[in-house]
């Protein structure tokens, strides 16, 4: 559990550099330390649409926004040394799984060269700065045996989405011991999180999207692969991770720079048949059709964390269920009254404050 109390102590005044600001993770981080009282620079490409969240939320009044490449080594470094950052949090990626079939040398190059030039410009870094690298709970050689993965299991991934984060975090592994070890100022520490769901997503091929869209237009949502399994969790969930990641490594870079899992406990994952079937309880409309389609690019079937170091390490556990998480996330779509940002900001009052 993380309190607002508890943030504004770690983070109010302090410098925040946050790439990916603009996509839907990172623009509910934006809200969070903005209640924390954080100063904030966003790095990250412009939003895909005029009503993706960053958009919505009018993310521009809540960071002072940069709009480029995080393959541009040599503007990614001006902007952080001229920023001089206490925390870094790296979420810029490209983060669907079925995207990366169609782009997988963009995939390669976001997440992977993304990853090393922030670490290459934290390397150069002459005074103390928190770094989180966002990853993804799919950087594991998933042989699907039905067990919660660990941090030390064996990294792999079958496609260019899963492959290239796991990647990444060989490179943050490579770095942290070649050069943030030792005096060096600059902690790194790399955050594996389960499915996240949270009201303002609106990417393709992502499951709640699909059946808010669904729901909006009246039409029948088609499940791919209703039984698959996976650690959903609300947006909250992690985003609160990382910033008592963050926290400790500002306190204690040295005992907390390694890997951590993040996800919902291990007898709280759901099938998507399960989220679907939650989500239709709290908005009801038109059927489901989820006769399964086998066809199209390899996904995973089960995936499930252990997350034990992070309640033993970091004294971080869930504060929403699966099925709280559903109903938060399809309750934010549904409200009509609001604007976003107050839905958000509803949200995130009542999250940490729980």
């Amino acid at each position: 559990m993380v309190t607002l109390a508890e943030l504004k102590k770690s983070y109010a005044g302090k410098h925040v550099f946050v790439t990916g600001h603009t996509g839907f993770k990172g623009a509910w981080l934006i809200q969070i330390l903005q209640e924390a009282g954080a100063v904030v620079k966003g790095y990250a490409l412009e939003p895909e649409t005029s009503h993706d969240l960053y958009s919505t939320i009018n993310g521009d009044t809540l960071c002072d926004s940069v709009i480029a490449d995080i393959r541009d080594l040599k503007k990614l470094h001006h902007e952080i040394t001229a920023f001089r950052p206490d925390f870094i949090f790296h979420l810029a990626a490209q983060p669907l799984v079925r995207r990366s079939y169609e782009q997988p040398l963009y995939t390669w190059e976001v997440n992977v060269n993304g990853t090393a030039h922030i670490l290459e410009v934290a390397r150069s870094l002459e005074y103390p700065c928190a770094v989180v690298c966002v990853t993804t709970d799919k950087v594991y050689e998933n042989q699907e045996k039905g067990l919660p993965f660990k941090e030390e299991d064996a990294l792999g991934g079958h496609d260019p989405y899963s492959a290239s984060k796991a990647a990444a975090e060989i490179v943050i592994a490579s770095y942290r011991s070649s050069f943030f070890s030792g005096t060096h100022p600059v902690h790194v520490a790399s955050a594996r999180a389960g499915n996240v769901i949270g009201g303002g997503d609106w990417a393709r091929d992502r499951i709640v999207p699909d059946f808010v869209r669904a729901r909006q237009s009246g039409k029948i949502l088609q499940v791919r692969r209703p039984d698959a399994v996976r650690p959903w969790q609300h947006v909250l969930e992690p985003l609160a991770a990382y910033l008592k990641l963050g926290a400790q490594l500002s306190l204690n870079g040295t005992e907390f720079a390694s890997a951590y899992n993040f996800g919902p406990e291990t007898d709280d994952v759901l099938t998507v048949r399960e989220l679907i079937t939650e989500a239709a309880a709290v908005w009801e409309g038109p059927g489901v059709d989820f006769a399964s389609v086998t066809e199209g690019p390899h996904e995973a079937g089960l995936l499930m964390l252990d997350i034990s170091k992070a309640r033993n390490k970091l004294a971080f556990t869930p504060l929403w269920t699966a099925k709280d998480a559903i109903r938060e996330t399809i309750e934010w779509y549904k409200e009509t009254q609001l604007s976003d940002r107050e839905k958000c900001r509803r949200q995130i009052q009542q999250y940490f404050r729980a």
